[in-house]
């Protein structure tokens, strides 16, 4: 590790120290945590996948998690990147063993996580679970893992669970980063890589601390299946994105695609926008009953592609007047991602120069829509304007020509 590095990171270093006082660690320790943190080998793109939350919540049991990972597979998603099939509050039983292990609810779970993942795996994808920063999780129908985090996390690994959601409910009123800390390093001493998300809804702004930690972080309270919340998550989750990167991501909530409480034009806004910003693309839908309109949405390759894009930025917004905006972001190869944005009630007209995204005047672009999969143009010199929709999006790649 160079010194320029050592610098730069010796007060996180000492946070992190103090956070797991509970372990005996040395420097050396804490220093190749760090490392680890950078080449664990998980979240180096945004994660992508489902989540049982958004529409089961607690009605959640091993042959739903089954059943996602079929549809997953036959609709053609798994191929297109959502590999992880995450089960969220409520699969655990409300206590733990004589031992003080964690354990699958025996009802809704009876051949237990181990069994499921063995499912999982086999179908080509990585199971997820969900645990608690505090004494109980945030339905109180299962423990939390707050004093219990080695022996969780060797449970975990045990099982051969790929991605660990830890919420933040119920807590002993210490500081989140002491809390997530504990487990992260738990985590990394079982040798397993595990995608580690931080769910602490945004509170103390993870974005600025949780990238010591972990590979995703909330930056905002639970989503709503509804216009508004995705309109206002997304302005929230715009204020950190110079925090983003690969290995380490702004976590606006999950999607609410299909769920069915916005219009079509709403959930495709919905998924450009997060698609731009780097999210987790994590379903929150039953897969298995998904509509036609639904699986085109989650299926468009080429908005997954800029959300999957190596380069790693997060887009943000650049302009914003009467409801009409315009996001955009670099990708790799040169290439600039514009979303052109209508969150006003009426059709409207929006216009972008080339200048607004930084891209230098008189540059001869080929313009792609993501949505209408062809080419707008192929010379566009100066700028673009289209009329959109009300609540509706268009989306275009510029690549020079």
């Amino acid at each position: 590790m160079n010194s320029r590095f050592r610098v730069r990171n010796f007060c996180s270093v000492l946070v992190f120290i103090i956070c797991i006082s509970k372990s005996a660690v040395s420097v050396n320790e804490a220093e190749d945590y760090t490392q680890f943190l950078l080449a664990n080998g998980v979240g180096r793109t945004p994660p992508m996948g489902w989540n049982s939350w958004n529409h089961f919540q607690c009605n959640v049991n091993e042959w739903t998690v089954k059943t996602t990972a079929d549809a997953l597979v036959s609709t053609g998603l798994a191929a297109l990147g959502y590999k992880y099939v995450n089960i969220d509050d409520c699969w655990a039983d409300q206590t733990r063993d004589l031992k003080g292990n964690l354990r699958a609810n025996s009802s809704t779970f009876p051949s237990g996580i181990k069994a499921l993942a063995d499912y999982v795996h086999a179908k080509g994808l990585k199971l997820g679970i969900y645990s608690d920063a505090g004494y109980s999780t945030c339905s109180k129908k299962m423990p939390g893992s707050l004093g219990h985090e080695e022996q969780d996390a060797r449970t975990f690994a045990q099982w051969g669970v790929d991605y660990l959601k830890y919420d933040n409910c119920y807590h002993d009123g210490s500081k989140p980063q002491v809390r997530y800390a504990r487990m992260s390093y738990a985590l990394r001493k079982v040798g397993r890589p595990i995608l580690y998300s931080l769910c602490e809804w945004g509170e103390e702004d993870p974005a600025k601390w949780a990238g010591e930690y972990g590979n995703a972080w909330r930056t905002t309270g639970d989503i709503k299946d509804s216009w508004e919340s995705v309109v206002s998550i997304a302005d929230q989750n715009n204020i950190w994105g110079r925090y983003a990167g690969p290995g380490k991501w702004n976590d606006p909530d999950m999607l609410e695609v299909g769920n069915g409480g916005m219009t079509i034009e709403e959930y495709r806004s919905h998924f450009s926008i997060w698609a731009l910003m780097k999210a987790p693309l994590l379903i929150g839908c039953d897969v298995g009953s998904a509509s036609i309109q639904t699986l085109r949405i989650l299926g468009n390759k080429e908005v997954i592609d800029v959300n999957q894009n190596s380069l790693g930025v997060q887009g943000r917004k650049i302009r914003s007047k009467d409801g009409r905006e315009i996001w955009s972001g670099p990708l790799s190869r040169k290439r600039t991602v514009v979303l052109l944005w209508n969150r006003s009630g009426s059709m409207a007209p929006i216009s972008v120069s080339w200048r607004d995204i930084g891209v230098s005047p008189n540059s001869s672009l080929m313009i792609r829509d993501l949505w209408a999969h062809s080419y707008v143009s192929m010379s566009k010199r100066y700028g673009l304007t289209a009329y959109v929709a009300p609540h509706a999006c268009k989306m275009y790649i510029l690549t020079p020509s």
